[in-house]
């Protein structure tokens, strides 16, 4: 279980062609909505944006494929490691730099 005070970089830079309602991201995990809210949440698999929930189809994939190292990678800012690349490219979208700021 992720530490609710960790910063996610889910979703960022945001890129709405990577973000799933959480309808579309129940369905795809074949979840009920709550449950996929609840991995939001807990996971960081998305993040609220207008008040709604957007879910990372790149994250929800690698959760649901046990990829575990490669998703704490992505949620880091990760966006070049191979492991992470292949799953941009599996749903064709593109890699953008993820520019960290020291805090």
């Amino acid at each position: 279980m992720k530490q609710r005070e960790d910063r996610y970089f889910v979703l960022t830079p945001y890129n709405p062609d990577e973000a799933m309602t959480l309808q579309q991201a129940a369905h795809r995990a074949q979840k009920v909505e709550n449950t996929i809210r609840n991995w939001c949440e807990r996971e960081g698999l998305g993040r609220r944006i207008g008040g709604k929930w957007c879910v990372s189809k790149v994250a929800l994939e690698m959760y649901l494929d046990g990829e575990g190292a490669t998703l704490d990678r992505y949620l880091k800012g990760d966006r070049q490691s191979a492991d992470v690349a292949a799953y941009f490219a599996k749903f064709m979208l593109p890699m953008e730099a993820l520019v960290l700021t020291g805090h």
